[in-house]
């Protein structure tokens, strides 16, 4: 793999806005950061939303929104999340789709987040493949522990290839409850994922203070990046996070030292089959080949 794919995943469904003051949570706020991440280096934003009280919300009304500005504002994959927060009914996390992203999360099973449980059952993994399959968007598989790529083995030998015919994982990595955020799981990761079809490629998520080691990890074994403030809220050790574009700056240098520069938004959907849009954006953060 010549180029590193970099997502942003800004704002996640855990931290209050009170707590950490620089989340994006508006509509502005997450335009604004999404282009200025893009400019950076970023090709997909990962997206969770918020209410007017900043509390986590799958409304399809502000999904639908969201997905509109992000297209007409930026040249980025928009990527929403099915998991929504842990406490979302499955009847809401599957209609996410309905808002029409071009990419969408599909968690390839259960696991305890925290003190919370993070509830994914066959079924409902079943229903969100073959949704996005007919509705023609094309998943990112988030792994929270190894068993479940096997599971995706098993979807993808039941239910076929995703829409695009792509198969692309992220390995979120370090959530308490999930597999470690370390070099060796990560490994064992990539052994397994060998197993899946041919050209499958992952990103690796390092949750708080795997962020690093998970990074270099990922860049090492040949995978690709999602960074934001979603997944890490300190920069280093005793230093907060100032913004998104801080860790998406950090992840591009990284890529850049690996040999390996960003792809832009454009390489990015020619590698995991993502049709490029028919809306152009106003404002494209970079040139088609950009370094940047």
């Amino acid at each position: 793999m010549t180029g590193t794919l970099i997502t942003v995943a800004p704002t996640g469904a855990e931290s209050s806005k009170t707590d950490v003051p620089a989340l994006p949570v508006t509509l502005d706020e997450l335009v604004a950061t999404a282009k200025e991440c893009e400019a950076l280096g970023a090709s997909i934003v990962h997206v969770h939303i918020r209410d007017d009280d900043a509390r986590p919300t799958l409304d399809q009304g502000r999904l639908r929104a969201t997905v509109a500005a992000l297209r007409e504002s930026t040249g980025l994959i928009v990527q929403l999340s099915s998991g929504g927060a842990v406490t979302d009914p499955e009847a809401d996390r599957l209609a996410v789709l309905d808002a029409e992203p071009e990419m969408a999360s599909c968690t390839m099973g259960t696991v305890n987040f925290g003190d919370g449980v993070f509830l994914n059952r066959w079924e409902f993994i079943v229903d969100l493949h073959t949704r996005m399959q007919e509705c023609g968007i094309v998943p990112e598989y988030e792994i929270f522990d190894l068993g479940q790529l096997t599971t995706l083995q098993r979807l993808l030998g039941k239910y076929g290839l995703p829409a695009g015919g792509h198969v692309h994982v992220d390995l979120v990595m370090g959530v308490p409850g999930g597999m470690p955020g370390t070099a060796a799981a990560l490994v064992a990761c990539e052994q397994v994922i060998r197993d899946l079809p041919e050209g499958t490629t992952f990103s690796a998520t390092g949750i708080g203070r795997s962020t690093l080691p998970v990074m270099l990890a990922s860049l090492a074994a040949g995978g690709h990046l999602r960074v934001g403030m979603e997944d890490t809220l300190t920069y280093g050790k005793g230093r907060p996070v100032e913004s998104n574009m801080q860790l998406v700056a950090r992840a591009v240098g990284f890529a850049q030292l690996a040999q390996r520069p960003p792809l832009t938004p454009a390489q990015a959907r020619e590698l995991l089959g993502v049709p490029h849009p028919a809306i152009q954006p106003a404002t494209l953060g970079r040139t088609e080949g950009s370094p940047q």
